[in-house]
């Protein structure tokens, strides 16, 4: 089947996912408050598929590593251990928390500081090595989660259930108010890498090869990473975290749409992202009766198909 083929039917078939959404248990007396509580899990599921999707294409683009994903950076941790430390220090009915603008707000500042400072104390040392970053992102991100688990022990088993509302994402109770905010921030994001699109083409080649056909590597990756941080701290901040989600979309679009178009890969990998989201929010509401939230299954099915890929370049 042909790429234009496969897109269409993506299309087709996350079109009557939402539309499926939507629509099922709506009758004439629930329609507005059914619609009312849907519409924003629907535009929040875009956006965050959207970024988590879209940075995950471009990180590995950079990375030139096709089983690496922003979350390696320590951003989901360090989300983890600022909304622990919040309850920590202020208590679960602090503004910080119950305010999901300003929460929003601050997880956005303490995530994108953390990040330049992270680039300007690797930059200013001289060295050119992306993977110098990421090893210092591992270091971090282990040295948060053993901050977040030490302080977890300590605090009070009820203030304990406000950080658990955060540690896994949601789309049950979105927060409406930042939807539009959330909506620009990614848009120009994508955009601006759309702008220089095939120059991402070159860069999936290689470092070497992309120097020699006139690239400046480092120079584009840092605005790749910047861009990264940006989307990955806005989906975060919006619905809390997604590890494999990233992880699992762009292999399968790489599998599906053979082409090294950056274009068309970001658009398939945009599609498969809300697909996954719109089917996993589906199981929970309608067939786990929300016993679970969409994050365990589709970190569950993403870890499984992460166990894949490293056996499958282990065999080659």
């Amino acid at each position: 089947m042909k790429n234009n083929k496969k897109i269409i039917m993506l299309t087709i078939i996350s079109v009557a996912l939402i539309g499926l959404f939507l629509s099922v248990g709506v009758n004439s007396a629930n329609y507005q408050y059914a619609m009312y509580r849907r519409i924003p899990k629907i535009i929040s599921m875009i956006l965050t598929g959207s970024a988590i999707g879209f940075s995950s294409l471009i990180f590995q683009t950079v990375t030139n590593n096709r089983i690496l994903t922003p979350s390696i950076l320590g951003l989901d941790s360090l989300y983890v251990l600022l909304q622990t430390t919040i309850v920590f220090l202020l208590g679960s009915s602090s503004v910080l928390i119950t305010n999901g603008n300003i929460n929003f707000i601050i997880t956005i500042m303490v995530t994108i500081a953390f990040s330049a400072l992270l680039y300007k104390f690797v930059f200013r040392k001289g060295t050119k090595n992306i993977f110098t970053i990421l090893l210092i992102g591992v270091i971090c991100g282990t040295l948060f989660e053993s901050l977040t688990n030490f302080m977890q022990v300590l605090i009070d088993p009820t203030e304990f259930l406000a950080v658990q509302d955060k540690m896994m994402a949601s789309f049950n109770n979105v927060n409406t108010d930042i939807l539009l905010l959330s909506s620009i921030v990614i848009i120009i994001s994508i955009a601006y890498c759309y702008d220089i699109i095939k120059v991402l083409d070159v860069m999936s080649l290689g470092r070497d090869e992309a120097i020699s056909l006139g690239v400046d590597y480092d120079k584009i990756s840092k605005k790749i990473l910047v861009v990264v941080v940006i989307l990955t701290s806005v989906s975060t901040a919006l619905v809390g975290p997604i590890t494999f989600l990233g992880l699992l979309v762009v292999n399968i679009t790489r599998q599906m749409i053979k082409s090294y178009k950056h274009e068309v890969l970001g658009m398939v990998t945009i599609i498969i992202s809300i697909i996954a989201l719109v089917a996993g929010q589906l199981i929970v509401e309608h067939l786990m009766n929300f016993g679970t939230s969409v994050s365990v299954i589709i970190n569950f099915i993403g870890g499984i198909y992460f166990i894949y890929l490293v056996m499958k370049e282990r065999n080659r």
